[in-house]
């Protein structure tokens, strides 16, 4: 390692692990922040390594976990497309856009929309429904870019926008993500490390939260007003992780890489992330992987996926398959990705 390697992996580390330190959750914080929509993982690779992959994974699929990869993209263009059927029968769509832009690094596009589906209105005088449908949703777009700053570390950022709307109540913010990647040099080990979710608190707000109301000191015979008011302020679920990853076999057939991550929530427990991944001749990969942590009610445990490689013209395409272990109440989550490469 060199010193300037050395002095950008010190100062980077010690951010980290200061402000992970300064923001760690606990149980009675769970539940209580803000877009708790935003942490639903996608793309179908790294959730079948139940995201244990920060430290190593690449182009448009490092946009949501790490946005550092991205500029370790193996093509100039690359084009993400992952869907899955969430719990609750909830759909859960997303595409991620990595552009190189030469030697000024690489910017990316994502978006992720999750649909709740129709819902039967309710009131509090209308118990068994009004007769109205509605369909809340929930949108995040994001901008990214990332650059490598020397051979071996690179370092990137995510600006989003996130949309929420529920019948005539809505919100619209921003949130903010940071993370590097690092080559240590020594039998391939990666690290990497990521902050997400930074940004101000939400509020909603709309007609919704209108109310007619008549003031004491009005004349009594006026017309009531209307009043506008807003949800109290809600604190984005703010993380950060750090995770490394380890070849244990290389070689133009066959690979096998083991992922282990440390994940500090501000609104959650602490967690643990495993993962390995096996791949042959760069065509087909097996995934597994693993999260821990100390919350009895967590739905998520063991991932599991596989990938081929398909050949498609002049363009590279992978076809991943995830699928996310649910303890109870619903069917397991299955998520497909595609990925073209130009």
């Amino acid at each position: 390692m060199n010193a300037r390697n050395g002095k950008v992996l010190a100062a980077v580390l010690a951010s980290v692990l200061l402000a992970g330190a300064a923001q760690a959750g606990t149980p009675e914080r769970l539940g209580t922040g803000g877009n708790p929509e935003g942490r639903i993982l996608v793309g179908a690779r790294s959730v079948g390594l139940a995201y244990s992959d920060l430290g190593s994974v690449k182009g448009a699929e490092a946009l949501f976990g790490n946005p550092a990869g991205l500029a370790l993209a193996e093509s100039g263009t690359e084009v993400l497309f992952s869907s899955a059927k969430y719990i609750a029968d909830m759909n859960l769509n997303y595409i991620a856009l990595a552009q190189q832009l030469g030697g000024m690094g690489h910017i990316g596009l994502s978006v992720k929309v999750l649909s709740v589906g129709d819902m039967i209105r309710t009131t509090e005088t209308a118990p068994d429904g009004t007769g109205d449908i509605f369909t809340p949703t929930f949108t995040t777009i994001g901008l990214s870019y990332a650059k490598s700053l020397t051979e071996r570390v690179s370092f990137g950022g995510t600006a989003r926008i996130i949309s929420e709307s529920v019948l005539q109540t809505s919100s619209t913010g921003m949130s903010f993500d940071f993370g590097f990647q690092y080559d240590t040099g020594v039998r391939g080990i990666r690290l990497g490390a990521a902050m997400q979710n930074f940004g101000p608190s939400q509020l909603f707000s709309g007609s919704d939260f209108e109310r007619s109301a008549l003031f004491p000191e009005d004349d009594p015979q006026a017309a009531n007003r209307t009043v506008s008011t807003s949800s109290s302020e809600a604190e984005l679920p703010a993380l950060f992780a750090g995770s490394a990853t380890l070849p244990l076999v290389t070689g133009s057939t066959n690979h096998f890489d083991v992922h282990a991550l440390y994940q500090s929530n501000s609104f959650n427990v602490d967690e643990f992330r495993f993962g390995a991944e096996y791949g042959w001749r760069q065509d087909f990969m097996l995934r597994a992987g693993y999260k821990y942590t100390s919350d009895d009610n967590e739905l998520f445990g063991l991932t599991y996926g596989l990938g081929v490689r398909l050949p498609l013209g002049g363009a590279k395409v992978q076809l991943d398959y995830a699928g996310q272990q649910v303890s109870d109440f619903f069917d397991d989550v299955h998520h497909v990705g595609l990925t073209f490469r130009f």
